[in-house]
Order: C-alpha cells, then sequence, then structure tokens
C-alpha cells in the first residue's frame, strides 16, 4: 500500500486512500501476488492483480493525516506537499504463545512495522494537461515541396 502511494500528492494520497477502504480504488500488487486474484481496476495502473488492504489503508491515512499536521506547524503549505519517501520496514516481533491440544505450546508472534515517511514541497504544482491542448500547442511539421 505505501508503493502505490509514493510520489503522489498529500491530497492525492488521502483520497486514494479513503477510496481504497471504500473499494472505489485498487492497490495493485506487483511482487508478492501469488494467489492474488485479478481485478478490473487494476488496469489503472497497467497492472492485472490487485487488492484493497483496509487495515494498512486506514494505518497509512492516519499517518498522513499525522504528517501534515506536523508539516502545517513547521509553517510548509499543505497543497504542495508530496510524498518523497515512504519505506515499510520489518520490526522485532513480539512474543506470546497459545496453548494446543495434549499439553503442547506453540509460538503466537505478531509481525509489526516501522513506516518512515518523508514530504516534500514542491516549488510549482504542473496543471494536467488534455490531449485535444497537447496537440494543439505542437508546432506544425513543414509541408514538403
Amino acid at each position: 500500500t505505501a508503493q502505490a502511494v509514493k510520489k503522489m500528492t498529500l491530497r492525492r494520497a488521502m483520497r486514494y486512500l479513503k477510496n481504497v477502504i471504500d473499494k472505489k480504488e485498487i492497490v495493485p500488487f506487483r511482487h508478492f501476488n501469488g494467489a492474488v486474484g485479478r481485478k478490473a481496476q487494476a488496469k489503472a495502473f497497467k497492472h492485472t492483480q490487485g487488492r484493497w488492504p483496509k487495515k494498512s489503508a486506514e494505518v497509512l491515512l492516519h499517518l498522513l493525516k499525522n504528517a501534515e499536521a506536523n508539516a502545517e506547524y513547521k509553517g510548509l503549505d499543505n497543497d504542495h506537499l508530496v510524498i518523497e519517501h515512504i519505506a515499510v520496514d520489518r520490526a522485532p516481533k513480539m512474543r506470546r504463545r497459545t496453548y494446543r491440544a495434549h499439553g503442547r505450546i506453540n509460538a503466537y508472534m505478531s509481525s509489526p512495522c516501522h513506516i518512515q515517511i518523508i514530504l516534500g514541497e514542491k516549488e510549482h504544482m504542473v496543471p494536467h494537461v488534455s490531449s485535444a491542448d497537447a496537440t494543439a500547442d505542437r508546432p506544425k511539421k513543414k509541408e514538403s515541396k
């Protein structure tokens, strides 16, 4: 989920994660995608497989809101913030145990993680140009005689 929001603006990333929670947009599964079903929404990312990881989307959304508050406190413009770096790393596992039949005990481990987010302020945001406007601005080719 973190790699899906990399290089997005802060506003777009928050809207995207809310859409993932509502199953309106999908998170493409590119690397660890064994037994992940094919979904039509993944075509938007030029991919075939994806899911809607609600739990991780909610955690990331909470972290982005916190990062937005930190940026506002530092005096940055929230409309020009871009997610420059985001990484999710493994943290040490926390151990518990579960009791099984015939007096046995098994490990019952949790898999926590460390999440790093670095937001940067972009100087100027380039507006999206439609294809019709882009073709009108191109110079015409000279006609051959």
